[in-house]
């Protein structure tokens, strides 16, 4: 490649201080930059819908998918559904973005979850994965891949995620033993984590408060199966808390602190900041489960390499190691990788590149 393509094709996709994924000349995702008339949210976790407001105030077109558009009605804003200028797309619906095609992709994370491609009016094709788990995310190949650093450093690697499933549920079959169960998790992950229960044979009611009851709804509305669930408020529900009979609860991993002085047989936080093994005890009665929506580090590897870009960008701005990763992909697999956004104007390995 002559440094006159190096150059064109390092300006076609990065990602700005504030954290916007840029996207040829039209498309910004998963924050808001003002330049950009079209913005793109992968997915409703809140470290990807930065500046959201403002983007329904000042873009022409903000996209998403359905999925998306509905859990972020439920978790953020109850006017999305009636703004005009907010377009649900199905999965590989082309988007015209003045003159730049933009589809969404899917991509296993939560529900809804997106891969976002650009391809521009020279034909080079630009992708941003967003958050993924792979495998289970359909590889897309592309001339520059931006690629989610989470688990970017070569120690993160879970050996044991064969397992976790299988063994999550026969945790919480054990805890139904003698009570209940409360499980604690983000938004999408607690609604994966029961339909892993059902699909595991877990006999027991689900209790949901009011978010987590919400954002169930619009994921049966999309596929997933989830057992019989019922509101905290509902009469049924504060008959099985009040007898402390077997039921699972789950709660965002925020209101695990206030949860407290219950009659509780078992509490169990999934978090894929786990590493050393599928289930830790940390105390009694108490308990991690290492569940993780993301790639591991050999993940982000071989999404790389089966992806086959000219040049990877890693995700420096949200939590993760965006330069530990791409001095490995670098290293491993020889192809030019550099963290954005940089703490220097132009790091030295990126201007020896140009």
């Amino acid at each position: 490649m002559g440094d006159t393509a190096r150059r064109e094709l390092i300006w076609k996709a990065r990602i700005a201080r504030g954290g916007a994924v840029l996207l040829g000349k039209n498309v910004a995702c998963d924050a808001h930059e003002p330049s950009r008339p079209v913005r793109v949210v992968t997915h409703a976790h809140n470290d990807h819908t930065t500046g959201l407001s403002r983007s329904l105030k000042e873009c022409s077109w903000v996209l998403m998918t359905e999925a998306t558009r509905d859990l972020l009605a439920v978790l953020r804003r109850r006017d999305l559904l009636s703004s005009p200028n907010v377009l649900g797309l199905k999965y590989g619906q082309p988007f015209d973005a003045g003159g730049e095609v933009v589809r969404l992709l899917k991509a296993r994370h939560i529900i809804g979850a997106a891969q976002v491609l650009v391809e521009d009016e020279e034909g080079t094709r630009l992708l941003y994965t967003g958050d993924f788990k792979f495998p289970g995310t359909p590889v897309v190949e592309a001339d520059v891949l931006v690629i989610e650093a989470t688990y970017g450093r070569p120690s993160q690697v879970r050996d044991f995620e064969p397992e976790v499933e299988d063994r999550l549920v026969e945790l919480v079959d054990r805890g139904l033993q003698e009570g209940p169960v409360y499980i604690f998790g983000y938004h999408g992950k607690l609604q994966e984590v029961m339909q892993l229960l059902v699909d595991g044979g877990i006999w027991a009611p689900f209790v949901l408060p009011k978010k987590v009851y919400e954002v169930a709804r619009v994921c049966e509305r999309y596929g997933m199966i989830l057992g019989d669930y019922l509101p905290t408020w509902s009469d049924e529900a504060r008959e099985l808390v009040e007898r402390g009979e077997p039921y699972v609860a789950f709660y965002h991993f925020s209101s695990a602190g206030r949860i407290r002085g219950r009659r509780i047989a078992m509490r169990i936080t999934v978090s894929g900041w786990e590493l050393s093994r599928p289930v830790r005890e940390v105390r009694k009665g108490e308990y991690i489960v290492g569940l993780s929506d993301h790639a591991d580090f050999r993940g982000l590897l071989a999404y790389v390499e089966e992806c086959r870009p000219k040049l990877v960008i890693t995700d420096n701005y949200r939590m993760g190691s965006g330069a530990v990763l791409a001095e490995e992909i670098r290293r491993r697999l020889g192809i030019p990788a550099f963290p954005m956004p940089s703490r220097t104007p132009v790091r030295r390995d990126l201007a020896e590149w140009l």
